[in-house]
């Protein structure tokens, strides 16, 4: 039904500035109900021990005759370093990737040292131009679409499946979780894998020929790795009960990990973006929807919820140096940087995007899948 006034959910805290929201007769919105059938994938318990052992036994066994039998992406945030002990501890040899975009927090530097050095990991850093990089960012500052962290997102993923293919590597780790990313608002983002779209932003907008920014498109990610190269995504985290308070206990008691205060703080850019632009520009609390998972999984009330959105997202001080931190690293006036944030914002099928070719290529793995009597992803 239409939403005409603004409303919450009953049960979690997800509102009516999700323009795509609907809610039944009880004030029960769409996600909780699309919970039940999400948490199928979802095993935090005996069941999921057994899968997971499973999972382990192939991966060690197909990768019996390589140096590394895994690969994981690092970028030290809370999913992904908890992910790091337990690879630890389910005795597999990973390589571990840290993409550096150029937004690191010190905290961030910090704690993948300590998990690296924690774990005896051979750790693989890959820096991206920053040249390039910076250009692509304030492209899409231009664009004024609402996901602005797909110039990182994007090159995280390429540079993880480039290096895993160069290096003959199957498997790939995902810190990624139902537990505490169960909820999806589809109209406040757009996939940071659609090459197409990032293309044609930078089009637009840039400046700078972007020769190192290597990019991949859908029918690699969708075709090409799963079916051609047989890489599979492992997301270990759903077959565990994890939860994101007792991971950071864990991490701090064994490794000395250091917390960000939020969600995704070992990335500046992602704090300013996540905390400032996205909520001035369109309205958009993204703590509704780490909340509201971490509901739907049990991890908290909605009462302590609401308490945690009526805190400011900044404090005034970590703001100002935050805005002239990256104000000053893009080359931009604060003010400028302000007004953009300020503005009003864009849809991202305002440019050129892989909406149809993704149909198509979603027949075509649905087909695949059909005939190979197997699902793309795995293990997820």
């Amino acid at each position: 039904m239409a939403n005409i006034t603004s409303q919450r959910c009953v049960n979690c805290v997800m509102d009516t500035t999700d323009p795509n929201i609907t809610f039944d007769d009880d004030g029960l919105c769409n996600h909780c109900h699309s919970f039940s059938e999400t948490k199928k994938d979802w095993f935090p318990n005996d069941i999921g021990k057994e899968k997971l052992a499973s999972i382990i036994n192939q991966v060690k066994y197909d990768g019996r005759n390589n140096e590394y039998n895994c690969i994981l992406g690092l970028s030290g945030g809370i999913d992904s370093s908890y992910l790091a002990i337990k690879i630890e501890e389910f005795g597999l040899r990973p390589l571990v990737v840290h993409v550096d975009g150029g937004w690191n927090s010190e905290l961030a530097v910090y704690n993948i040292e300590k998990i690296v050095k924690y774990c005896n990991y051979d750790l693989q850093t890959i820096v991206i131009d920053w040249e390039e990089m910076r250009d692509l960012q304030n492209a899409y500052l231009k664009s004024g679409i609402a996901n602005q962290d797909v110039p990182q997102d994007h090159i995280f993923f390429s540079s993880l499946y480039h290096y895993a293919v160069k290096n003959n590597i199957k498997y790939i780790f995902s810190g990624g979780n139902i537990a505490t990313e169960s909820v999806v608002v589809d109209s406040w983002h757009h996939s940071a894998m659609d090459s197409i779209n990032l293309k044609a932003i930078h089009k637009k907008y840039g400046q700078v020929k972007l020769e190192n920014y290597k990019t991949i498109n859908a029918f690699q990610y969708y075709i090409g790795y799963p079916y051609y190269y047989k890489m599979k995504t492992v997301r270990p985290l759903n077959y565990m009960p994890y939860r994101r308070d007792a991971a950071l206990r864990e991490l701090q008691e064994k490794v000395g990990y250091k917390d960000y205060g939020r969600k995704h703080g070992e990335s500046v850019f992602t704090r300013f973006f996540q905390n400032y632009l996205l909520p001035e520009k369109f309205g958009y609390d993204k703590r509704l929807i780490h909340l509201s998972s971490e509901i739907l999984s049990g991890q908290t009330t909605r009462e302590e919820a609401l308490n945690e959105i009526g805190k400011p997202l900044y404090d005034g001080n970590e703001l100002t140096l935050d805005m002239r931190y990256i104000s000053k690293k893009l080359g931009l006036e604060v003010s400028l940087l302000d007004s953009i944030c300020k503005s009003p914002g864009k849809e991202y099928w305002q440019y050129n995007n892989w909406d149809f070719s993704y149909k198509i290529l979603k027949r075509i793995q649905r087909l695949v899948e059909k005939i190979l009597k197997r699902k793309l992803s795995n293990y997820s």
